[in-house]
């Protein structure tokens, strides 16, 4: 049945006229205007692996708008997400990575580099998403039985190793920017906090706020606990911690 305009395409529509199995769709509005309909019409597994949330989200956001998502409910649609540490570069980015898991889907992140940015659906379409060429992706559309198993064979691995959305938060190195890493490798040499301090160019009561602020985002209750946490995330140099002068 063809789609009225402006509607979602059906799943065949995705294809040229001649039934080719392989076809390139460029930019997210060509993507949701061709291939909308196999977002939408998904049934029982819903496939995504990307290093962050720009490859695909606004084409499946826009496929997806006005509740055409399918509901995800025990013995109907899954849906897993997977992405890279890049997902969670920003606060902004991580709260909407949040939402995504709160709305029923799965999420995992890996650590290792994705083989392929791909969503995978109902095991019978799969779609890659090529680099960004002046801004624009090109979006490929495989409905061939042997490449789509491929391609979800690939993600389904990476799936299997990635670690869970809320694992990861809790787990995962603390983000320390430069002046954290100076004040560790001060705390590293041994000097007194007036000494570190004046190192630091700062005076002695903004270096001992900045060091106690660095002992909370470490989860550290001591200079000496700070250090062994250093060392187990490779910052600072991790050498020659202790509850020295100053303390």
């Amino acid at each position: 049945m063809a789609s009225t305009p402006g509607s979602p395409a059906t799943p065949r529509s995705a294809t040229a006229p001649s039934g080719d199995q392989i076809v390139s769709l460029r930019g997210e509005r060509e993507l949701v205007r061709r291939a909308g309909g196999l977002f939408t019409g998904a049934r029982e597994e819903f496939l995504c692996a990307a290093a962050d949330l720009v490859t695909f989200s606004s084409g499946v956001n826009a496929a997806f708008a006005g509740g055409r998502r399918p509901p995800l409910e025990p013995g109907g649609l899954t849906m897993r997400k997977l992405y890279t540490p890049r997902a969670l570069a920003t606060r902004e980015a991580e709260e909407r990575l949040l939402r995504i898991a709160e709305s029923g889907a799965q999420v995992r992140i890996s650590t290792a580099p994705l083989a392929h940015e791909a969503i995978v659906i109902d095991r019978r379409v799969a779609i890659l998403a090529g680099a960004p060429v002046r801004g624009v992706r090109t979006f490929t559309v495989i409905q061939s039985p042997v490449a789509v198993e491929g391609v979800r064979a690939l993600v389904h691995a990476a799936w299997e190793t990635a670690t869970d959305l809320a694992e990861f938060r809790r787990t995962r190195p603390p983000v320390l920017d430069e002046e954290a890493r100076r004040i560790l490798r001060a705390l590293g040499t041994g000097l007194t906090d007036e000494l570190a301090a004046r190192e630091l160019g700062m005076s002695l009561r903004t270096y001992r706020r900045r060091v106690a602020k660095v002992m909370t985002v470490l989860g550290a209750t001591s200079r000496f606990q700070a250090g062994l946490r250093a060392r187990e995330l490779n910052v600072g140099d991790g050498e020659g911690f202790g509850d020295g002068a100053g303390n």
